[in-house]
């Protein structure tokens, strides 16, 4: 990840962006100090599909029966 001064990020912000789009992050400093932090956002690549988990998830037939455990509170 590359420092770079504030004062020389007007000269060059679109080459900021540019690397920090090709994933190398810039930090910006005032004084030597860390103040900022461009970095990528992050992109979702595959979209969601619907029922792609068909037949990973199993559920009891008697997932909605009261448990043993419970029967005093009841």
């Amino acid at each position: 990840m590359e420092n770079i001064d504030i004062n020389q990020v007007t000269k060059s912000l679109s080459e900021l962006i540019k690397q920090a789009a090709d994933g190398d992050g810039v930090v910006i400093t005032k004084k030597g100090k860390p103040i900022a932090k461009l970095t990528a956002i992050a992109v979702n690549k595959q979209s969601r599909q619907f029922g792609s988990a068909k037949d990973l998830i199993k559920i009891s037939d008697d997932f909605d029966e009261p448990l043993d455990d419970f029967q005093e509170y009841m």
